[in-house]
Order: C-alpha cells, then structure tokens, then sequence
C-alpha cells in the first residue's frame, strides 16, 4: 500500500526534482538535526514539492523554510484521500514547526452530570467514564446559559458534597434538595431523565413526558407540582422559540473567508448550528503555498465538522483535489460534509455576512500598520499596553494597566498596581516603579512583551518610564500620549507628533488611553470606599458599648 524514501541536501540548490516520485503521498521536509519541519500531502509528489525550490517569488515564511530544509521524505499511497488522511496524522504526531497548529479540541467543555446516586450537574473539560457528557460546547455562552438553563428547570443539584443542610438554590427554588431527603432517589432519577431528555435535543420528548407527568399532578390534586411542571414546560418552549432562526435549517454549516493582506492571510470562520448562528472567530497565519487548504485541514482536525463549508475562494486546485478534501473531512466526522462556494441567494449573503467581518478586521490591522510607520516602530505593535496613575489627594495613589491586542482590549491580561515606594503624589516616581514592577515580573515568568508601551502622560513620565525599561535592560517603544492637546512624545525628543484627532490611529490611541483611565480611576474609587467601610466599622464597634456580664 505505501513505500517511502528519501533524499538528502547540503543547501537547497542540490535539489534535483527527479529524485521525487510522480505518485500521490505525504512529503516531510527535516532540517540539519533531522527535525521534521513540516508536512505535506501531493497528488504529484515531484509537481508540489518541486513549487519549494523553482518558485523565487515566494512568501518570506516559505523561503525561511526551504533554507532550513537538509532532507527530504516521502511516502507514497494508492490516492488523495490517503494521503490527507497520513499527513493529519503525521501532523498531530511530530507537530512540525512550520504547518498551522491550532488548538486542541479538548479545550472545549461539555456539560455533564456525574454518575451518582444523585447526580450533579457541572462543566467538564474532559470526557470521562465517571461522567455523562453532553458536547462538546465551542462557545462558552452558549454552554453556560443552557446549563443555567437546565439547572433552574430541572432543579438539579450542583453542590460537589451532600451537605446536611439545605443550601441556598433550594431557597430560590434551583434545587430540589436532595441533600436532606426532601425528595426520593426515584423522584430525582425522573428529573435527571428530563434533564438528559433535553441535554440531548430531544425537546419534543422531553416537552411530552413533562405534559404527561403534569396532567398526572393535577389529576393527584398536586398542584403546586403541577404549576411547578408547567413553568418548565414554557421555559422550554421559549428557549425553543428564542433559538428558531430558519425553521428551513435542519442542519450545521460554518461560513469561512480568506483575504491575503501582506505576508499575512486573515480568517473569518462563523458557526451556525441549526440555522442559529453562533459566534465567530478571527485568525491569521503566514503565507504559504495553499495556505487556504491547509488552514481548513488544520481548523477542522481540532474543531466540530458540520454538513456544509461555505467558503469565498476555492481552496483546492481542481475538482479532484476538492472530492478528495471533502472524503477527509468526511472520514472525521462519519457523515457527509460538502464545500460550498455560493453564486447566489442566502448562502451567499452568509459569506458576504463573513467578509464585512474580515473587512473590520483590516482596517484594525491597518490602523496597526500606521500606527507603526507613524512611530518609526521596527515592528508590527500587535500587542500594545497602557499605564496610567490616578491618585485623588496624597493616599491611595494607584495605577493601572490596560492591554490591547490586534486593536482589542485584552481584559485578562489588565492590571492593578498599589502603590508601594512613592509617598504622596509623584507621577513620575510611580511610573517608573509601576513599570519597573510589571516587566520585571514578565521576565520571571518569561511571558511575551508588548511591543508598544503608552503612557498617559508627557516627557516626564516617558522619560521616567524609559527610565525603569533601561533598568531592566528592555528595549521596547515608548510613546506618551498628553491629555491637554492630544499629543505624542517619544523619549529623548521634546518635539510632539500631532496628528489629526480624528484619524483612525489617534482614536485608537485614545481608546486604549482612555480604557487605562477609567480602570485605574475605578481601582481608586474602589480602596476609598474600603478605607471608608473599614473606618465605618471601626467607629462602629468604638460606638455600640459591649453587653455587661451581670
């Protein structure tokens, strides 16, 4: 079925591509240490990889790569579809430097119940035999309101241990409190039936078992049950109604653009599940030779395949090319998928839906361009983070710290910063300890650097700052943004760069300035009314006189 070989190089120019086979199979380029660098599949093994080495005019990321190459592999199979189906494989094996890597799919959560007496409902980032899982879920939002959702109308414990008492979800009517036998092992094993029921789509079964069991209560002249059944009856049929986008959808599609701006390709991929869209999500990769194909390959290894790919450019070279990349993708998902470039009607209107996405998403990465050619930067500030001190009188002299990545705040990596060496109001002292304090703790950590810094501030505090990164042997840029006429300055130059305030790059830089502001100044108002509390409760205990003993 397979033979492989190999051929080995001291430079690129030894290449001679009629070493290599006319077949179909996968082609593995390793570097001077026999590293595998990267992996590639061929329905003409000599056609694709001899493209490496003939072609001068190629992205900078692939001529890196041909520069490294030492050796060359192959490995010859009956068709295409073998061949895609051995690169996916010696892909996740070897993981090689240059093909696109996304992330693993077990970072998605299922919802689960475990497998107990009386089962508790939870999220689980793994599938295990202790656990019933349901998913997994690529949007966080989605997976926690059905939960929620769940949760409220099934009444489910989520407690980790049976207490002895009944918590606070019983009083709020979450619960049905199983903790302390307020309900029967059967009685519960019926709500985590319906719970299951509707986990797993069945909402007409589980709508029929819960109209069944209501009409029984009101039968029995249990009616506070029957109110009880008839509440989660209507939730559930809201929720149903909430998610009906095309009642005509009966399936799961995905909508992906590609756009190529530079030596980068952008990706917009949106979700819609049951005609109900989902989400969307962002990337960009280096240019490479079928970057769209391999990008494809690479997203739908770690993520859920549905029926439909609608895409805007055609990511194979032929129609074979393109029979063969929908029978691997079918091979993974076990059922039928088909790609799609629309010429008109809805399907259209989705992908065009998807490219004003990826359009927005330019003109960030431009305002980053600009912003960089403005400050003379010698590299792209992808990520870019802000300081500001905010201090209302001499105590509680804070500081915060934003981060923005590609033009996005980037909220988990925001900071807060209390003060610790500078008595009363010094701008300048509490710049310089405030960045000194955050790179040098990056360091230790070994964690990434921004490549722009802002200061909300003038010459004084950049100088100050400059100060702390030359402390700390850094060079990073540097760029004060003032309040009063909105200009910049970069260390060492007393002359400001003003530009229009309307541009797109000074409403960007005020955006990140004055997200800084805000979240420091909160920060302030948040250790006064601390202080206030504290000294509240102080005054309080000095007031009330303790009870004598008689």
């Amino acid at each position: 079925m397979m033979a492989e070989s190999m051929i080995k190089l001291s430079s690129p120019a030894d290449f001679k591509s009629t070493d290599v086979p006319t077949n179909p199979g996968v082609y593995l380029y390793r570097n001077e240490q026999e590293e595998i660098l990267y992996v590639g599949k061929a329905k003409n093994l000599r056609s694709r990889v001899k493209n490496y080495f003939a072609n001068i005019d190629q992205p900078p990321k692939t001529r890196k790569l041909v520069s490294h190459i030492r050796s060359i592999d192959w490995i010859i199979v009956n068709n295409e579809v073998e061949a895609l189906l051995l690169e996916n494989k010696l892909i996740k094996q070897h993981t090689p430097k240059y093909n696109i890597n996304l992330k693993d799919s077990k970072t998605y959560a299922y919802i689960a119940l475990t497998r107990e007496d009386f089962p508790r409902i939870l999220t689980s980032r793994k599938v295990s035999p202790k656990l019933e899982s349901f998913g997994p879920y690529t949007e966080g939002f989605v997976r926690q309101d059905l939960q929620r959702l769940v949760t409220k109308v099934f009444k489910l414990r989520t407690c980790k241990n049976m207490h002895k008492r009944a918590c606070l979800n019983f009083h709020i009517g979450n619960c049905t409190a199983p903790c302390v036998n307020n309900v029967t092992k059967e009685q519960y094993a019926e709500q985590i039936k319906n719970a299951r029921l509707f986990l797993e789509g069945k909402n007409d079964v589980a709508l029929q078992v819960l109209e069944s069991q209501m009409q029984q209560a009101a039968m029995d002249q249990k009616f506070e049950r029957a109110l009880e059944l008839r509440d989660q009856i209507s939730s559930i049929r809201l929720l149903a109604q909430q998610q009906v986008v095309d009642n005509e959808k009966r399936f799961d599609q995905d909508v992906m653009v590609f756009c190529q701006d530079g030596d980068k390709v952008h990706v917009v991929q949106m979700g819609l599940r049951k005609g109900v869209l989902l989400g969307k999500k962002e990337f960009s990769v280096d240019c490479q030779p079928m970057v769209e194909q391999e990008f494809l390959k690479a997203f739908y290894v770690v993520n859920q395949i549905p029926r439909e790919i609608l895409v805007n450019k055609s990511c194979w070279q032929d129609v074979e090319e393109k029979v063969a990349l929908e029978k691997f993708l079918q091979s993974k998902r076990l059922a039928s998928v088909e790609l799609t470039i629309p010429k008109k009607g809805n399907k259209l209107s989705l992908v065009q839906l998807a490219e004003k996405n990826l359009q927005s998403s330019l003109k960030c990465s431009n305002v980053l361009v600009s912003l960089q050619q403005i400050l003379d930067l010698h590299k792209l500030p992808r990520v870019i983070e802000c300081f500001d001190v905010s201090n209302l009188g001499q105590e509680h002299v804070v500081s915060g710290m934003v981060r923005f990545t590609d033009a996005k705040p980037d909220k988990k990596n925001y900071r807060k910063f209390k003060i610790k060496t500078v008595v009363g109001q010094n701008d300048f002292a509490s710049i310089h300890e405030v960045v000194t304090r955050r790179y040098k703790r990056l360091i230790d950590e070994k964690a990434q650097m921004p490549d722009l810094i802002i200061i909300d501030g003038g010459p004084g505090q950049v100088s100050a700052a400059q100060a702390a990164l030359d402390s700390l042997q850094l060079e990073i840029s540097i760029v004060g943004l003032a309040k009063e006429r909105e200009e910049l300055y970069k260390p060492n130059k007393q002359t400001p760069i003003q530009l229009d305030k309307n541009s797109h790059v000074m409403l960007l830089m005020r955006q990140i300035r004055d997200a800084t502001h805000d979240f420091s100044l909160n920060y302030n108002r948040k250790r006064r009314e601390m202080q206030m509390r504290n000294e509240f409760t102080k005054l309080k205990r000095k007031t009330i006189p303790k009870n004598k003993e008689t």
